[in-house]
């Protein structure tokens, strides 16, 4: 199915400012070379830009890649980690936190045991 991020092993979330202009080709290059990490995995890769009002959602499908964007139609922003070049590790629930537009850092939120 296009666009089905549920296959999805790992999420990252690139940190820092992307230059929401590139497409995918841009956004493998950042994955490869700034990362060193595998596009072709079964990882979903999320990117933001300055505004923080949109995001793009990078992943491999058997038969090639999908790029998702979504853009915020409401007033707010997405809470996103500034550590410039850093790529950071999300659990699905840190996603969930994150598209509903709370921190992924939520220290009052009950850990998993």
């Amino acid at each position: 199915m296009i666009g089905d991020i549920s296959v999805a092993d790992k999420i990252y979330i690139v940190c820092g400012y992307t230059d929401m202009r590139k497409s995918i080709d841009g956004l493998c290059a950042i994955v490869q070379n700034e990362l060193k990490l595998d596009p072709w995995s079964r990882s979903l890769f999320l990117f933001c830009g300055r505004r923080c009002d949109r995001i793009k959602l990078l992943i491999w499908e058997p038969d090639g890649f999908c790029l998702l964007y979504k853009r915020l139609s409401v007033a707010g922003r997405y809470r996103w980690p500034r550590n410039k070049k850093e790529v950071r590790s999300l659990t699905w629930r840190e996603f969930d936190w994150l598209m509903s537009g709370l921190d992924i850092e939520q220290p009052r939120a009950i850990r998993a045991s």
